[in-house]
């Protein structure tokens, strides 16, 4: 073995890769020599330095997990290791469990790994930027579509995913961290934690109306939300105001072909009833009758899992009063759930919630 040490990094590695090569093309008896290569990490290019070498002939590098070392240290085996692994080479050392790997370094060397080291860190698969979020939470969407159609797990599926140089799963993390929510955060990375951890797929206009109440949520305390605290938002802005709705019971029925009644007792005892060609129209109709002018202008609804008797969550964007607004249900029954919604939208656009 003939170890060719940048003791004190000082050249450029394209330099140190010049050097390495007039060995490589120059020693005797080349087939009987290991080319082997040392960098340290004094000029911040250590990797570099170690990848151009083996590609100029070097055959082994020495470094050091999480680049420890003297100064600033020996080039970092982890990110060499794993910048071969997101080219499709396979560096033959398991880093599959990353997080453990760091424990262990970080408990034996009394040192931490930054939280934006390469591939390691706690922040390196975490997206705060919303245009960034969008890009993954389609680009996660796109990865799934692509392994059903080739048949095969997600794990298994060519990985191409923006601003995710490797799958998370292959050094053991998983997606939860990916997407994370502040100041800085758009309606997508919002969009995909509520997906991913709650079964809500918010329609588009209702992902930009939500986006803009996190946003005051955000800025006014400065700090990250996380999925939980953003389900909690919402569930407060569209879910909570139509739960009561003011209605103290309501009943709807089909009194004949494409004809549905509807009729509410409030909670002050009167009585509302409406007839339409649905039950969400005989609802309108109903409060119309009582002098409430509501116009449905979007209506989506969704089970929140693929389970029989899953919950199911509906979306009402409506007009009431000349004012566009959201509101949102969620119940067993989908029509209990559109109902809800319908009273949630008015709960939120009139003065007096009802």
């Amino acid at each position: 073995i003939h170890n060719l040490p940048a003791t004190v990094e000082i050249s450029t590695p394209n330099v140190y890769a010049d050097q390495i090569e007039y060995m490589h093309r120059h020693l005797d008896r080349r087939d009987s020599v290991i080319l082997s290569v040392h960098p340290h990490n004094d000029r911040g290019t250590g990797v570099a330095c170690a990848e151009l070498a083996v590609l100029a002939g070097a055959q082994r590098v020495e470094g050091c997990l999480f680049g420890n070392g003297e100064r600033t240290g020996n080039v970092d085996l982890v990110t060499l290791a794993l910048n071969l692994h997101s080219q499709g080479v396979d560096p033959m050392i398991d880093f599959s469990d990353i997080d453990e790997i760091r424990r262990v370094v970080e408990h034996c060397n009394r040192l931490p790994v930054h939280e934006r080291h390469p591939y390691a860190g706690d922040l390196v698969h975490t997206a705060f930027s919303g245009t960034h979020q969008d890009a993954i939470s389609k680009g996660l969407a796109h990865h799934a579509e692509r392994a059903a159609a080739l048949g095969v797990p997600v794990g298994e599926a060519p990985w191409e995913v923006p601003y995710l140089p490797i799958d998370p799963a292959d050094v053991g993390r998983g997606y939860q961290a990916v997407i994370r929510v502040n100041s800085q955060s758009g309606k997508g990375g919002i969009a995909y934690l509520l997906g991913s951890r709650y079964g809500l797929d918010l329609p588009r206009r209702l992902q930009i109306d939500f986006s803009a109440a996190v946003q005051r949520a955000t800025d006014d305390s400065g700090e990250e939300i996380t999925a939980e605290q953003l389900w909690e938002l919402f569930h407060a802005t569209y879910l909570a105001p139509g739960e009561t709705g003011g209605f103290a019971s309501w009943r709807t029925a089909e009194t004949a072909p494409g004809t549905h009644t509807f009729e509410a007792t409030l909670e002050s005892g009167r009585v509302l009833r409406g007839t339409g060609n649905g039950p969400l129209s005989a609802l309108t109709a109903a409060l119309a009758a009582d002098g409430l002018d509501v116009d449905v202008l979007h209506y989506a609804e969704h089970a929140m899992d693929a389970g029989t008797g899953s919950a199911a969550v509906a979306y009402v964007e409506a007009r009431v009063g000349g004012v566009t607004g959201w509101g949102a249900g969620q119940d067993t029954s989908v029509l209990t759930a559109s109902v809800r919604a319908v009273l949630s939208a008015v709960a939120r656009l009139t003065p007096s919630g009802t």
